[in-house]
């Protein structure tokens, strides 16, 4: 599982920042806890010398720390007794004032011993990593339970062998095991057919479903992404590009790149070493990829070139959506 860079910062940025104002407040709370019931404050400065002489009985040579030890944590508790019972007795929690970690598994230092991020971050890196998403992608109202079958048609289309309803039921099976079992999944997927038809709707349960686990996932236009490798790739400026060479390796390396629209872009030579590029190379590094086109395989081919379109075929499950134009159907209600 791999993490974006710039979207860890952020993470990391939001979770520093509620870390540190938790810390404030605390901090805040401490001071008016200790200005109203001023024992508290002299018991805290009390427990807290305690905790040093225990740890120099604990490593004096010449002398048995046990009785030491035994006495002071006898007279600890009692301290700690009497600081509860002033704490609720002044309207307070009995440890509304003790520093306590958020997360115990790293003490609220966002990573783990083996340098891995915690869990408590990651949710951070996965709500930022879902407002970016959710930029291009309803993803508060695009899930797979909100995921309706009643736009498509029951009755059998010849060409196909199958009604619209029918191989959508079966195409939403595949993307939802797809989406939860990303971790073991050995084919990307490819949808192919014409607007209107549900594949971008797909393409964001995906991506809720993929991101919220944890992994890196990126979601763009082919159009847009095509433009990244052009300004990268020539240095020309672009004010709507602010790191082409970032985007590009985020393309390459993230766990699932999402790219929709394939085949509305202006085809050129260099947008299809391009694609190629991104084909290969994420096949080769084991990365998943969800295309998502109006164009058909053969189409594909003649418009990227036979290498790109055999690798589709070995590589990606094919998944071809047929129906009416649920726009259109929605329009006319």
């Amino acid at each position: 599982m791999s993490q974006d860079p710039r979207i860890m910062a952020a993470a990391w940025r939001k979770f520093s920042a509620e870390r540190e104002a938790r810390r404030a407040a605390l901090a805040q709370l401490t001071r008016e806890v200790h200005r109203r019931l001023p024992r508290v404050e002299s018991i805290d400065r009390e427990l807290r010398r305690m905790v040093g002489e225990m740890m120099v009985a604990a490593f004096e040579a010449d002398a048995d720390p046990g009785p030491v030890l035994r006495r002071l944590e006898q007279e600890s508790l009692a301290l700690q007794r009497e600081r509860a019972e002033l704490l609720v007795g002044g309207g307070y929690a009995y440890d509304c004032i003790d520093d306590v970690p958020a997360c115990r598994l790293c003490q609220d230092s966002g990573w783990l011993r083996d340098g891995s991020p915690c869990r408590c971050l990651m949710s951070y890196y996965t709500r930022e990593q879902n407002q970016r998403l959710s930029r291009l992608l309803d993803l508060g109202g695009q899930s797979f339970e909100s995921f309706s079958f009643d736009w498509y048609d029951s009755e059998v289309w010849t060409e196909f062998g199958a009604s619209p309803l029918g191989n959508m039921e079966l195409i939403y099976d595949i993307c939802r095991d797809f989406a939860r079992q990303f971790g073991q999944q050995t084919q990307s997927l490819l949808f192919t057919g014409p607007p209107g038809l549900g594949k971008t709707f797909l393409s964001a349960c995906v991506a809720r479903e993929v991101s919220e686990q944890g992994f890196s996932v990126v979601y763009d236009t082919a159009a847009h992404i095509f433009q990244q490798f052009e300004s990268g790739k020539f240095g020309r400026e672009n004010p709507y590009e602010e790191a082409p060479e970032e985007d590009i390796d985020r393309c390459l390396r993230c766990d699932l790149l999402i790219m929709d629209d394939l085949g509305t872009e202006m085809v050129s030579p260099f947008v299809r070493s391009a694609f190629y590029r991104i084909v290969n190379e994420r096949l080769l590094g084991r990365k998943k990829t969800v295309l998502s086109t109006n164009l058909t395989v053969p189409e594909l081919g003649r418009q990227y070139g036979p290498a790109v379109q055999s690798r589709l075929e070995g590589e990606y499950q094919v998944l071809p959506f047929f129906g009416r134009d649920i726009r259109l159907l929605k329009r006319d209600q």
